[in-house]
């Protein structure tokens, strides 16, 4: 149960969570004195008046003039495929991949990533559908509270994949002021905040009541369309002591719409040379709706129904518009996916700081009974038990996000990389190193000897960093002249022309990490 709220102010926040084929909002109404009242959205525009989803497509279609004219919910009208072609709209989907950060490990994924439609970038998209989901939520509550949003401040928690970091959380919240959530000033910044899948999944888990002894670990995996998010966490004292990160998080590209990308792969290559080449399109949308979230046994085959009756061909397969797809052919489009999950679970227990034996498997790709079922099996012989909850699996992340905010579960976390900034090293003619550099060595206004192009390490891998510790590292600037210092911060510093001595901060405890120069400036007795 949520604390009592203590804040004088009114308040609503709204967590989105927009995933790479679905999206969701949770909110939570904090009136002073009172406890939060949480829930989610269940009706967006186009969608049912009644009993609607709580989650919609993370869908676009844009006319030719690059303009939004359907979104969410509306791209599920029917007959919209057919008007999308007369109208010669473009359809825009999985565009969150595209802000996903650019190393060497994600090259490949562009391959399986739909292009961006022409002239918009990845923000751009994101903006969009970041709009419609304001638009969308403040509709929601102002149907059910109409003096809500005047009387009180918004607030808003964006969810991203584990292994996103600042450079995407920066472009999320430029999408954040494109869409009109914010304006663009440091104080409006701040009623952005991020959370990553992986602890939003944590705090909806203990929100609903997951127990972890003390001394032990659970791995939490939230299985989504784009991202396998792995992070592992261990109780610290007693459970209102909140948990600890005990393994760097991680976020592998093996979600479930690369099992659909198998899919169609195969389809493309078993017709592309037949009378139902033309079909390829709408098969892979059957087997991405209906048969790949009911598959189960690998030893039994699936008919996949695409066509009428007409659609009859047995050499190819195709009876009465009913395509056979054998179990182990199907089972082979999840294959990747499974075994990505397995050697991240077991190396996350290899590197822990202390014993996990158990997994729980959330995300909307974790309802899938195969999947589920096949990571049950082969994580056993590793003495690693897989628990799924029976409801909120969809839902994990913006539930999460908002139990996070209300009552922040994670007390530290495991530095995923090493933090630095390049610097000038001192020059050391005992080291052979240096004395190769002799020709880049240079000479500082008090007579140091310095090589350029060092790396001043702030904080390193895998160091334990709690929720509200910073790192801080000496440096300091010299200059002849008193302009050269306007460098370090573009505001007037008073200070004496020659050494200013100045720290750099780096605070990690938070999913945003922040950075500060911090310097004595008029320093009396």
């Amino acid at each position: 149960m949520p604390p009592i709220y203590q804040s004088t102010k009114r308040k609503v926040v709204f967590a989105f969570d927009i995933g790479t084929t679905y999206s969701g909002i949770t909110y939570a109404i904090l009136d002073p004195g009172r406890e939060p009242e949480v829930k989610p959205v269940t009706k967006f525009p186009g969608g049912a008046a009644v009993g609607g989803n709580t989650k919609v497509p993370t869908v676009i279609y844009y006319d030719p003039a690059g303009s939004p004219c359907v979104i969410g919910e509306e791209t599920q009208r029917e007959g919209i495929d057919v008007l999308a072609e007369e109208s010669k709209w473009i359809k825009a989907e999985w565009f969150k991949l595209h802000l996903r950060p650019k190393t060497q490990t994600t090259a490949t994924v562009s391959d399986d990533i739909p292009p961006l439609p022409p002239g918009k970038t990845a923000v751009d998209l994101f903006a969009d559908f970041l709009k419609y989901m304001d638009q969308s939520a403040k509709t929601y509550v102002g149907e059910h509270h109409p003096t809500l949003l005047s009387s009180g401040q918004v607030e808003y928690i964006l969810s991203h994949p584990n292994a996103w970091e600042g450079a995407q959380q920066m472009l999320m919240r430029r999408a954040a002021v494109q869409a009109g959530l914010i304006t663009d000033t440091p104080d409006d910044h701040k009623r952005v905040s991020f959370i990553t899948e992986g602890e939003a999944s944590l705090a909806c888990c203990v929100d609903k009541g997951l127990s972890i002894k003390e001394g032990e670990g659970v791995t939490i995996v939230d299985a989504g369309g784009g991202t396998l998010d792995i992070s592992t966490y261990g109780r610290r004292g007693n459970s209102d002591e909140g948990y600890e990160e005990i393994a760097p998080a991680q976020s592998y590209f093996q979600g479930s719409i690369f099992v659909t990308r198998a899919a169609n792969r195969y389809l493309t290559e078993r017709f592309e040379e037949t009378q139902f080449r033309d079909d390829i399109p709408f098969m892979t949308e059957k087997f991405d709706k209906a048969t790949k979230l009911k598959f189960r046994d690998p030893t039994d085959p699936t008919y996949m129904k695409f066509g009428t009756i007409r659609d009859h061909d047995p050499n190819l397969g195709i009876r009465k518009g009913q395509l056979r797809l054998e179990g182990y052919t199907i089972g082979d489009f999840f294959e990747p996916s499974i075994q990505c999950i397995v050697d991240a679970v077991v190396d996350q227990q290899r590197i822990a700081s202390r014993e996990t034996r158990t997994v729980f498997l959330v995300g909307g790709f974790g309802a899938s009974d195969y999947l589920y079922a096949q990571l049950r099996e082969r994580l056993l012989l590793h003495q690693i038990s897989v628990l799924r909850p029976d409801t909120y699996l969809s839902k994990a992340v913006p539930d999460g996000a908002i139990a996070g905010y209300l009552r922040p579960v994670i007390y530290s976390r495991i530095a995923k990389y090493t933090y630095g900034i390049r610097s000038n090293i001192i020059y050391d003619a005992t080291k052979k190193g240096h004395k190769d550099r002799l020709s880049q060595r240079f000479t500082l206004l008090c007579g140091e000897m310095r090589l350029p192009g060092g790396f001043w390490t702030i904080l390193k891998k895998n160091t334990k960093v709690l929720d509200t510790q910073e790192f801080r590292s000496n440096f300091f600037l010299e200059a002849s002249n008193k302009a050269e210092f306007a460098k370090v911060r573009k505001t007037k510093i008073t200070c004496y022309r020659g050494s200013l001595l100045y720290d750099i901060i780096v605070s990690f405890g938070t999913t945003e990490f922040k950075a500060q120069f911090a310097w004595k400036e008029n320093v009396s007795l």
